[in-house]
């Protein structure tokens, strides 16, 4: 403690690192502005009688930038100026959303909108990981790994916060096209700040140095290495289970998401502690983070004292009981334990993955398989959405959807228990060794 302490005193103590973390902080709160009036504008607006397709579509919009873009971001961030990067992504972000407003303002929600706002969440991949890279710049090799956690945990913390001032906003504007196009134009304010803040550094102050230059890669040599990394880790058949495996979780998660935010916009009504629309989701988010932190504390020990292919099985089951039984019972009683129960399941069958991945995939081929991870993770949850989108009704309560989505996951859990025990791998080997660390935060940050 007295270490880490020593660190982050150490940290804050140079200008800047303090000017990079208020460049974070002020664009991840605007990111979280911003991001909630979408959504409450394409999720939640009592102005638009919304379709499963739209809210879909809605989803789409915030995820498939990140997979899309994401692997190529760095090649980019390795050949242009970082400090010119965040100036002007930020910039970028300020000009373009007063448009997007207008057209929520507007009641329009076409191509054009759609289009407008990829590239607005798009941009945001570049200022994160322009601001990971960065950072070496600001913080002593030594106090290196305190920096990146003090920095991604503040990150995170303030997009929470920028989440919250929306709701607050919307509350005082109204929930209708008007006021969430307000909410997202409050955002404008924190981008020029972040861009204002990151002008004050010169433009080669946080690189890319020439080191950073002489390796960088092509476009095609990401490609290529995607591909490499998928051929890599399809020859080791327990990272290939594992992958699979939480693919065609997701791929469930996402239809049953799609189900959940239907509910709470066209079927549940408030009953007390329990309310709908907004806030409602709001409490099923809070249910299933708790889930997520059982999931680190326990899983760890989990999979000592069984094994990492019974822990992954016994989630996958347990998911597919719970959301049968209490997310069956349409009613928000039910459903708050079953997201619960859903956080633990889906960030302990992630540790395992992200662990096995870890253990079976060579060092050198560890960026180009995650990488590949990345993809599979986001994009077989909006294949979810969608998929369920077409055969949900505007209701989201469907029993047959409900019973082939707990039938999914049983049956995944069923073939991967199967199919681990025939290809157990080094993980399953040097479970019980006494060195083993087993994360308990996933290595990798999919948003």
């Amino acid at each position: 403690m007295h270490q880490s302490g020593h660190h982050l005193r150490a940290i804050l103590r140079r200008g800047d690192f303090r000017r990079l973390l208020a460049i974070r902080v002020s664009s991840q709160f605007a990111d979280g502005v911003f991001q909630a009036g979408l959504a409450g504008s394409v999720l939640f607006n009592p102005e638009r009688h919304t379709d499963p397709v739209e809210v879909a579509v809605g989803f789409a919009i915030l995820l498939l930038p990140y997979s899309l873009v994401g692997p190529f971001v760095g090649v980019l961030l390795d050949r242009w100026s970082r400090r010119n990067v965040l100036v002007a992504a930020n910039l970028l972000r300020a000009v373009m959303i007063p448009v997007v407003a207008a057209m929520m303002w507007a009641g329009y929600s076409g191509p054009v909108f759609l289009a407008l706002t990829l590239v607005v969440i798009g941009i945001n991949r570049f200022v994160l990981a322009g601001l990971s890279a960065s950072l070496p710049h600001a913080a002593e090799v030594d106090h290196l790994a305190t920096a990146n956690a003090f920095s991604s945990t503040t990150g995170t913390l303030f997009f929470s916060v920028g989440i919250g001032a929306a709701v607050g906003l919307e509350t005082l504007f109204g929930a209708g096209d008007h006021g969430y196009a307000l909410v997202s134009v409050i955002s404008v304010f924190g981008y020029l700040g972040s861009s204002a803040l990151a002008a004050r550094f010169a433009p080669g102050d946080l690189g890319p140095d020439d080191a950073d230059r002489a390796a960088r890669p092509s476009f095609l040599a990401v490609a290529r290495g995607m591909v490499e990394g998928f051929g890599h880790v399809y020859r080791r058949p327990p990272a290939r289970n594992a992958l699979l495996a939480i693919t065609a979780h997701r791929l469930f998660f996402g239809a049953f998401t799609i189900s959940t935010f239907l509910l709470y916009r066209n079927y549940f009504h408030a009953e007390g502690f329990f309310r709908s629309g907004v806030v409602g989701i709001g409490q099923v988010f809070a249910a299933s983070a708790v889930g997520s932190f059982l999931a680190a504390t326990v899983t760890p020990v989990a999979i000592r004292r069984t094994s990492p292919r019974a822990w992954v099985m016994s989630l996958l089951l347990l998911t597919a009981g719970a959301y049968l039984l209490l997310g069956g019972l349409y009613r928000m009683q039910g459903l708050l334990p079953a997201a619960l129960i859903g956080g633990l399941a889906a960030q302990g069958i992630k540790i395992v993955v992200d662990t096995t991945v870890q253990y079976e995939c060579d060092d050198e081929f560890q960026g180009r398989v995650f990488s590949v991870y990345d993809t599979l993770f986001n994009m077989s949850f909006v294949l979810g959405l969608l998929v369920a989108a077409e055969t949900l009704p505007s209701s989201g309560r469907s029993y047959g959807v409900l019973a082939l989505i707990a039938l999914g996951w049983a049956a995944v859990g069923t073939w991967y228990g199967w199919a681990s025990a025939r290809t157990p791998g080094h993980l399953a080997e040097a479970i019980h060794e006494p060195h083993l660390a087993v994360p308990a935060v996933p290595s990798a940050v999919r948003r």
